[in-house]
């Protein structure tokens, strides 16, 4: 019988629902965007069922590997989740009392919390337009708080050098919009924007920005109310005193600008949300429903397309991290969702083309400090979540947006990428204390006695992680697209292999662009020999022992 397109793609929708088919009809270059969902992400929807009888390994337990598994298991694919780690997660790794923390390099910390303490050593928070990953929260029942990213009692420290003491972050807010506004204002109403603008909108421009920077009748910014108090109002004749207005000089340092705007960014705007208790709650939630097809402290150490067309397969060789026990599983299809730097010390049977696309591939560097300390950012400066930036390469102090009031709190006194982050990480892990501690006191004098049991995470130095994104460049075009496409039965997915790197969001919506594609093969077949049975079924367990690869 022979299979039109329209026909195969009618099979498709009915099997494998609405997102199958779309990404079948992308693939097929016949364009599958319609207005309805224009500017979402639609909802992956396999119909149940359609996965009977069809297996698929899912390698990695993060994210991307647990969101693959659950669609695929509602979809009736049998699944088997493998993971090398202890846990679930991947990059989303929660610190608590007891966690050990070990790195390529041979350190070793183990967390010493009190109880109900946490940090987010991986994600800390979720964009309120993650549409996905929130959906998964709410299908899941996973409670959310709101996440305080922007704090105007926060601060901006200034380079040491330059020898500035900290600036609250509404003072230099709002001092910036008053200046702005004084000279935009000022230049309108002397007919400097005379070619830009008539009569009526020059006058209506001098009045929004009399408003935006709270100028004075004469155009003219004296501070402003929004930028605080030195000492604030109080009872009877105490009057409120405020600080002196920036000067225009200051507010030009470039240093500042980042964090003028950093809540404008649109990853970064209110309101974000987190987990209550911990944003490893998403993926115990995802735990919970696959506890039973999950298999933890299991490397991978091999991956091979088997067989042609209907007949082929995946035969992964894996080797438990415990006692060394090797053996091999065999399945329809594989989804690949740990890291490439992971992937490229792992044995395949790839084309030359997908082996460079991985290793080519470098990952950025990326480290936290946290403590366990009093609350004195609560206490001393009126401090309730938000991120205090510092020209220092520790770059930030992030306080924390729960347990107000508590005695004490677990604060990140580092979040460092790129360069700074691989330099800083070369020093002795007692100086990268020390010079989070003296940073941190700082911005707030005296603070240093009552920081507490600091741990670090660096997660290029992170085994089975080598890092924490991708940054992808112009050069590395040819290998996005192609790791966006399966290589035999082998699909990969991952944050990288999105338009969302580094955030939750992308590596669910991958594990959804990979599940989508098994989806449109399977149907594809189905539709092309519908008497034939094609499933290798099962995972079987034989007794070839694939050499095992040296892990960092």
């Amino acid at each position: 019988m022979t299979v039109t397109r329209r026909s195969f793609l009618m099979q498709l929708a009915a099997s494998g629902g609405y997102a199958a088919a779309r990404a079948a009809m992308t693939t097929l270059g016949l364009g599958a965007i319609d207005v309805a969902s224009a500017g979402t992400n639609a909802p992956l929807n396999l119909a149940p069922g359609s996965g009977n009888g069809r297996s698929v390994l899912v390698l990695g337990a993060g994210i991307a590997g647990l969101v693959a598994a659950h669609e695929l298991r509602k979809a009736g694919y049998t699944v088997r989740v493998i993971e090398a780690r202890d846990r679930v997660g991947g990059r989303n790794w929660t610190i608590r009392n007891g966690t050990r923390i070990e790195f390529t390099d041979g350190t070793v910390q183990v967390a010493d919390f009190a109880a109900g303490h946490y940090f987010n050593a991986g994600p800390a928070r979720l964009p309120s337009h993650h549409r996905t990953i929130l959906g998964y929260c709410r299908e899941f029942g996973v409670e959310l708080e709101a996440e305080v990213n922007s704090s105007r009692s926060a601060y901006f420290l200034p380079d040491a050098a330059k020898g500035g003491q900290p600036i609250q972050l509404r003072r230099a807010v709002n001092d910036a919009r008053g200046r702005v506004a004084e000279l935009l204002a000022r230049a309108a109403d002397r007919g400097a924007l005379d070619r830009e603008l008539g009569t009526d909108d020059r006058a209506r421009l001098v009045e929004f920005l009399k408003v935006y920077g709270d100028l004075d009748g004469q155009l003219a910014f004296k501070g402003t109310e929004r930028s605080g108090y030195t000492v604030y109002p109080g009872a009877d004749g105490q009057v409120g005193e405020r600080p002196e207005p920036l000067s225009l000089e200051a507010l030009l340092d470039p240093d500042l600008w980042g964090a003028l705007v950093f809540d404008e960014l649109l990853i970064f705007q209110p309101t974000m949300l987190q987990p209550v208790g911990g944003m490893d709650r998403i993926p115990a939630a995802f735990q919970a429903r696959l506890a039973d097809v999950i298999t933890l402290n299991t490397e991978v150490t091999s991956i091979r397309n088997t067989g042609d067309g209907a007949a082929g397969g995946v035969s992964v060789a894996v080797r438990d991290r415990s006692g060394g026990n090797a053996r091999t599983l065999d399945a329809d299809f594989a989804i690949v969702t740990f890291p490439l730097p992971v992937l490229a010390k792992v044995q395949t049977n790839f084309s030359a083309e997908v082996k460079e696309a991985i290793a080519s591939v470098a990952y950025d560097a990326a480290s936290k400090i946290a403590w366990q300390s009093e609350r004195f950012w609560e206490s001393g400066s009126n401090i309730y979540g938000g991120i205090s930036v510092v020209k220092h390469p520790t770059a930030l102090i992030w306080y924390p947006s729960g347990g107000f009031h508590r005695s004490t709190g677990v604060l990140v006194g580092c979040y460092n990428i790129g360069q700074a982050a691989r330099d800083f990480t070369s020093l002795p892990l007692q100086a990268q204390f020390d010079a989070s501690r003296a940073v941190i006191d700082r911005v707030h004098p005296g603070s240093a006695a009552l920081l507490k049991n600091p741990v670090s995470v660096a997660w290029h130095k992170v085994p089975y992680s080598l890092g924490p994104w991708v940054h992808w460049a112009t050069p590395h075009e040819r290998q996005y697209v192609r790791l966006n496409r399966p290589e035999g039965r082998v699909h990969f997915a991952g944050e990288y292999l999105s338009q969302i790197g580094a955030w939750q969001e992308g590596a669910a919506l991958s594990a959804h662009h990979a599940v989508a594609a098994i989806a449109a093969e399977v149907a594809g077949r189905a539709g092309k020999t519908a008497s034939t049975s094609t499933s290798t079924s099962d995972f079987t367990t034989e007794s070839a022992i694939i050499p095992t690869t040296e892990r960092a």
